[in-house]
């Protein structure tokens, strides 16, 4: 992990693409979890916060678990997340506290609406992190991640999800939005946030 350069890259330009940063053997067994999609592990996700939050198809089309702690996979994605954590706490002092994930499966057909990742009237989310785990991704699948400028009116950054590949980027800077899949797409997103006390 080069926490360096991934703190450089944030701090001037806010977000960073990374090639596999990853071990192989932990990818392929966050492909195989996530591959898992058994309806009473995996539920469609929602919008909003609270008593709000509702399941809205056309905004957004994924089904999600969160990560679980006594999985030993999950475990070690969770302790590579926390070196991550320690790492950019140390070199950007973020005051990042915590880390929260999950898997997310858009079947074919679905995407999300462009949205930002600091819920309102919350704002502890501090960096998204977005894991892909699709093999033998092609141009024509779709489902690519686009990174939008701050205003929201121009696309600065498209991220095709392909196998291994990650974006770290700043949660409230960067609006972004999944186009719609042409295949089965699948990925863990993630937050490091600061504490709400």
């Amino acid at each position: 992990m080069d926490i360096a350069k991934i703190s450089t890259q944030l701090e001037h330009t806010g977000y960073i693409v990374l090639a596999k940063p990853l071990v192989d053997k932990l990818l392929g067994e966050l492909f195989t979890r996530c591959h898992d999609d058994d309806p009473t592990r995996f539920h469609a996700a929602q919008v909003g916060r609270g008593a709000a939050k509702q399941q809205i198809g056309s905004i957004r089309g994924d089904v999600i678990n969160w990560l679980d702690a006594g999985n030993s996979t999950d475990q070690a994605y969770l302790a590579w997340m926390e070196e991550l954590r320690l790492g950019l706490n140390a070199a950007l002092y973020l005051g990042l506290f915590d880390y929260e994930s999950h898997y997310a499966i858009y079947d074919k057909g679905n995407g999300y609406a462009k949205h930002s990742d600091v819920l309102q009237g919350k704002k502890n989310r501090i960096l998204t992190t977005v894991l892909y785990l699709n093999e033998d991704w092609q141009a024509s699948n779709g489902g690519e991640l686009l990174i939008f400028e701050p205003t929201g009116n121009t696309v600065i950054a498209t991220v095709n999800p392909t196998f291994g590949t990650m974006i770290i980027f700043l949660s409230e800077f960067f609006p972004h939005e999944v186009l719609v899949s042409h295949s089965t797409r699948r990925s863990i997103a993630g937050w490091f946030r600061v504490s709400a006390s």
